[in-house]
C-alpha cells in the first residue's frame, strides 16, 4: 500500500508541476500582449466595423466593459498561441502511460485536432464574419442606426468560434471512431443522410437566425465528414491485438 500511495502521490505531485507550468505559460503571454490589449479587440472587431456603415462605432453598456472585454479577448489570443505548449505538457503527463501504438496515434491526433481547431476559427473570422455581417447590414432596415455593444459582440463572436474550431474537428472524430472499431467506414456512409440533416440542425441551433451563416456551417460540417471518412480509408481500422502485442513488443 505504500508503494502505491507513493506512487499516487508522485502522480499527483507531476500533474501539479504540468498543470503550473501550462498557466505560467498562458499568463507570460498574456503579459505580454497587454499592452496591445486595445489593438487586439479591434483586430476581432474589424469584420464588423468593415459591414457597418462609414462612422459608426460600437458602444459599452457597462461601467468597466470597455476594461474587462480586451482583456478577455487578450487572454482568448494568449491562450491559443500558448495552447502548443499546453498540450505538450498534457502528452508529457500522460504518454508514460500509453502502448507504443497509442502514442503512434495520439501525438499526430492531438496536433491535428489543434491545427483544424484553429482553421475553424480563421475559417470563421476572415470569411464568415464578413459575409454575416455584410448580410446583416444590408439586410437592416436604413432608419435603423445600429450601434453593437462591444460584451454581446464579444460573446457572439466565442459561440461562432466555439462552433466552427468544433465542427473542424469531425474528421478526427470520424478516424477516432474507425480505429477503435467504435463504427465502420460502411456505417458511417450508410449515416450520410442522416449525418447532412443533423449538420443543418446544429448550424440552425448555433449560429444566427439567418440562412447564409446556417449554410455555412452545414455545408464545411458535412464535407468535412466526408473528408474524416476519406482520411479513415488511408489510415485503417482496428489495431487487432496481435498488431498490438507486435508493436509494444518491439518498441
Amino acid at each position: 500500500m505504500s508503494e502505491q500511495t507513493e506512487s499516487f502521490i508522485s502522480h499527483l505531485v507531476e500533474l501539479r508541476d504540468r498543470l503550473l507550468r501550462a498557466v505560467a505559460a498562458v499568463v507570460i503571454v498574456f503579459i505580454c500582449l497587454m499592452p496591445w490589449a486595445a489593438d487586439i479587440y479591434d483586430l476581432l472587431a474589424r469584420p464588423l466595423m468593415i459591414a457597418l456603415p462609414e462612422g459608426t462605432k460600437m458602444i459599452a453598456t457597462g461601467v468597466v466593459t470597455p476594461f474587462f472585454v480586451p482583456i478577455k479577448v487578450t487572454m482568448m489570443v494568449a491562450f491559443l498561441i500558448a495552447l502548443p505548449y499546453v498540450l505538450y505538457q498534457a502528452w508529457a503527463f500522460v504518454a508514460p502511460g500509453l502502448y507504443a501504438h497509442e502514442k503512434r496515434l495520439g501525438l499526430p491526433l492531438i496536433i491535428a485536432s489543434t491545427v483544424l481547431f484553429v482553421l475553424g476559427m480563421a475559417f470563421c473570422y476572415t470569411f464568415v464574419f464578413g459575409v454575416v455581417f455584410h448580410f446583416i447590414a444590408e439586410f437592416a432596415p436604413k432608419s435603423i442606426t445600429p450601434a453593437p455593444d462591444i460584451e454581446q459582440y464579444l460573446s457572439f463572436v466565442l459561440t461562432m468560434f466555439t462552433a466552427f474550431g468544433v465542427t473542424f474537428e469531425v474528421p478526427v472524430v470520424v478516424i477516432v471512431l474507425v480505429r477503435f472499431g467504435l463504427v465502420t467506414i460502411e456505417k458511417l456512409k450508410e449515416a450520410r443522410p442522416y449525418v447532412i440533416v443533423g449538420a443543418f440542425v446544429v448550424a440552425a441551433v448555433v449560429t444566427p437566425p439567418d440562412v447564409v451563416s446556417q449554410l455555412m456551417l452545414a455545408i464545411p460540417l458535412c464535407l468535412l465528414y466526408e473528408l474524416g471518412i476519406l482520411a479513415a480509408r488511408f489510415i485503417g481500422g482496428p489495431v487487432t491485438r496481435e498488431e498490438s502485442d507486435r508493436t509494444d513488443t518491439a518498441v
